[in-house]
């Protein structure tokens, strides 16, 4: 009956509409947009950092190791 992501979405929605009534829907919708674009905007800094990160590591020649005597 309920076999594809399509169902489970109209029932949700369906679900939200009884729960918060049909004036809370919006605000409800702007809200997760929101927030999706923040966690988004965080995902990119920490990648560009861990890039940043990387590219620093692979510039900078490696230490010699301790306890070793040309």
């Amino acid at each position: 009956m309920f076999d594809s992501i399509d169902d489970w979405l109209i029932i949700a929605v369906v679900a939200g509409i009884l729960f918060y009534g049909s004036s809370k829907i919006p605000q409800l919708a702007h809200s997760l947009g929101r927030s999706m674009g923040e966690f988004k905007r965080g995902r990119l800094e920490v990648e560009r950092e861990l890039k940043a990160e990387q590219a620093a590591a692979a510039a900078s020649p490696p230490a010699p190791a301790a306890g070793r005597s040309p």
